[in-house]
């Protein structure tokens, strides 16, 4: 047996997230099922981390463990892309060491949220359709993102019940990006995310930018790690999770 990197994207509309659960369908269980009926024994695998139900991926990486002599990389990749439906596409198969971990090896992860003024079938499920009168305000979007740098420990920006140990983010990059005149993309980038974390943010900036709410709000908030008044956790599908950078593995644009 052999540990294997495996490089996937998805479109989450359809699935129930990443995670394997009873009663809905995941990527995780596409996957492990897939596998195991590939190499007629039960497969069990290890991703970079979890997403929600609706919230898509344009990279992600899990690691499995795997007899070497049945197929070849190339011949896995094309009998899985074959098999996992058209919303999942196989990547690459990398062959790496036997202590290399998909979830705790990962140094950096990258998300990215997309948000259209205009409706548009085109971006349906791909990006959160804002039918809200007017635009939120640019320059105060930037500075509530600004603000999400300046500190490392994140309760307010963290799902009710879940069970972390820490809330402690280191956050790397936090901004919007002008896409065009009918479109606006979130960038944000840590070693680790809490439950919810990215769709949290994302509400409180567009609450700051509608003057829902105050950057001085926001700023205690993190300093004492209090709730917000008006938390905004926004819809899944204009979520994707961009990019996971390891130590040993080279990215591909």
């Amino acid at each position: 047996m052999s540990r294997f990197f495996i490089e996937i994207s998805y479109k989450g509309t359809s699935f129930a997230g990443w995670q394997r659960q009873d009663n809905a369908i995941t990527i995780q269980e596409v996957f492990e099922s897939n596998l195991s009926r590939l190499y007629n024994t039960q497969i069990s695998i290890v991703g970079c981390g979890r997403t929600d139900a609706g919230v898509h991926a344009s990279q992600y990486f899990f690691h499995v463990d795997l007899p070497v002599d049945r197929f070849s990389s190339k011949d896995l990749s094309h009998k899985l892309n074959m098999m996992v439906g058209r919303d999942i596409a196989v990547h690459r198969i990398i062959h790496v060491d036997d202590d290399a971990h998909a979830r705790f090896d990962a140094q950096r992860r990258s998300y990215e949220y997309f948000i259209s003024f205009k409706k548009d079938p085109f971006k349906t499920g791909l990006y959160y359709n804002y039918d809200q009168s007017g635009k939120p305000d640019f320059t105060l979007l930037g500075e509530a993102a600004d603000l999400v740098k300046q500190h490392s420990s994140f309760y307010p920006f963290c799902k009710s019940n879940s069970d972390v140990e820490t809330f402690e983010c280191k956050i790397f990059e936090s901004s919007w990006e002008l896409i065009n005149d009918h479109s606006l993309k979130y960038n944000i980038a840590a070693n680790r995310f809490l439950r919810g974390m990215v769709r949290l943010i994302v509400g409180m900036c567009i609450n700051v930018a509608n003057q829902k709410i105050s950057l001085q709000e926001v700023q205690t908030c993190l300093e004492k790690q209090q709730r917000l008044s008006r938390p905004w956790s926004v819809p899944a599908e204009g979520l994707f999770l961009s990019r996971i950078t390891y130590p040993y593995i080279d990215h591909i644009e």
